[in-house]
């Protein structure tokens, strides 16, 4: 049986991924025309199968090999060969050492105070603003989780953090443009780019340097995982720079679409301040322990990234013959991830632009099929850091939406791009003030129940 799609185009499909605005709006098109399993041109792939729904999604979870040519754009930045498409031999050690310090309670709460510290200033910056000056929330919640990462990746070892995230946004900038093809008017920037990344990897090399294998290994120190493992200096970097990458993106780009959210739905957001006075009391932030007890957050943040996954789309290579849905995919085939689609599929979703955080209670969850929420993908290729951008996007909203209150800026639309993440075109303004604390008596201290 074909699968069915739209009609062959001479330019690879480009004209019309960018007619629909993007390749995420391009998958919601193709799925509302063909249905969940669509065929379909894509530049850098020729043909791919892109799949919607989470039941059919399931046949393909176990393939450990991503498409070469899709995730090319990321060559610059390994030395010691692309870390999103290693094989499978190379990439299931590695990846089982990244979880081991990534998704570790010891790792969560040896950085948590730096995050909760790193937080509290920009909180104070933003409660000191001019009232109805409107802050920009991309910009500087990215910039807040760089700042964490750079701590948790290197170590906790002394850096210039400031010229760090200046470095790591210059090399972004560049190469995205490239990706996405957008003219740029400074003749310099590509050296600016070069002398950023030759500072970054500097940087990383004397963190490395200072790191002696045959002691005792800390578990939540990500570089000295590494050099415990044997990693060449090359890989350590290469793993460095990948996590700065996907990390501060995931967690700044989530903060900031819950928050617009929010700002929309007042009634939803004084249930969250509601629940944070309720768990904290008077204390400005959570311990680690307190973000288990902080349930309607928690269920605010999955429905902020269902509706806007941080990262809009996945890819696998398939390795061999496979039938989905009554389809036959070969071996050597693109399927396509798109995982707005899949978080918007009305079969799983109803009213699925509706935001609802009522979606994720125990019950509902139980209702509906395991991929039908994959923000940070599915299977083997799964996102290694997703337990800690978790934590640290809990973690930022307890305390700005424990001290602030956030409400659009007036007059400012928010439009979601293609932008490596799921981007604002034009940022998301909103304006900020201080709230005042409800506490119940006797709550919020420790051991209060």
């Amino acid at each position: 049986m074909r699968i069915p799609g739209p009609e062959h185009q001479e330019d690879g499909g480009l004209s019309a991924v960018m007619a629909a605005g993007g390749l995420h709006r391009y998958q919601l098109r193709l799925h509302e025309t063909y249905g969940p399993v669509v065929r379909f041109q894509l530049p850098g792939a020729d043909t791919a199968v892109s799949v919607a729904d989470p039941v059919l999604l399931e046949a393909t979870a176990h393939i450990d090999k991503r498409p070469e040519e899709l995730f090319a754009f990321l060559d610059p930045l390994c030395e010691a060969g692309n870390l999103q498409v290693l094989p499978a031999d190379e990439h299931t050690p590695w990846r089982r050492l990244l979880l081991s310090v990534l998704a570790g309670r010891p790792s969560h709460e040896r950085h948590f105070a730096r995050f909760a510290e790193l937080t509290q200033e920009l909180a104070d910056r933003w409660a000191a603003r001019p009232e109805g000056e409107p802050v920009e929330l991309q910009t500087e919640l990215t910039a807040l989780s760089l700042r964490m990462i750079c701590g948790f990746a290197l170590g906790g070892a002394e850096t210039d953090t400031d010229r760090v995230v200046a470095s790591f946004e210059e090399v972004l900038t560049e190469h995205l443009g490239r990706l996405y093809q957008v003219p740029r008017d400074d003749p310099r920037s590509a050296e600016r780019a070069e002398e950023a990344l030759a500072y970054l990897r500097a940087t990383v090399d004397r963190v490395v340097a200072a790191h002696r294998p045959g002691g005792r290994t800390d578990r939540s120190d990500l570089i000295g995982a590494l050099v415990e493992a044997g990693e060449s200096p090359a890989r350590i970097r290469d793993t460095v720079m990948v996590t700065l990458l996907a990390a501060h993106h995931t967690t700044g780009v989530a903060v900031s679409w819950t928050l617009h959210l929010l700002g929309r739905h007042p009634g939803a957001a004084e249930r969250v301040a509601a629940e944070l006075d309720e768990v904290l009391g008077e204390r400005p932030t959570p311990d680690y322990a307190d973000l288990r007890r902080l349930t309607y957050l928690d269920m605010v943040l999955k429905e902020s990234m269902r509706l806007f996954p941080p990262g809009p789309y996945g890819a696998r290579e398939t390795t061999e013959d496979l039938d989905l849905g009554g389809y036959e995919i070969p071996a050597g085939t693109t399927v396509f991830y798109p995982f707005w689609a899949v978080h918007l599929n009305p079969e799983y979703w109803p009213e699925p632009e509706r935001f609802d955080p009522g979606r994720f209670t125990p019950e509902e969850e139980a209702m509906r099929p395991r991929l039908a929420y994959i923000p940070f993908g599915i299977g083997p290729r799964s996102c290694e850091g997703a337990a800690l951008a978790t934590v640290e996007a809990q973690l930022v909203l307890a305390v700005l939406l424990g001290r602030l209150r956030f409400r659009p800026a007036p007059g400012h639309e928010v439009t979601p791009v293609e932008r490596f993440v799921l981007w604002a075109r034009d940022g998301i303004r909103m304006t900020v003030r201080p709230r005042s604390r409800c506490v119940p008596p006797g709550r919020g201290k420790p051991g209060a129940v």
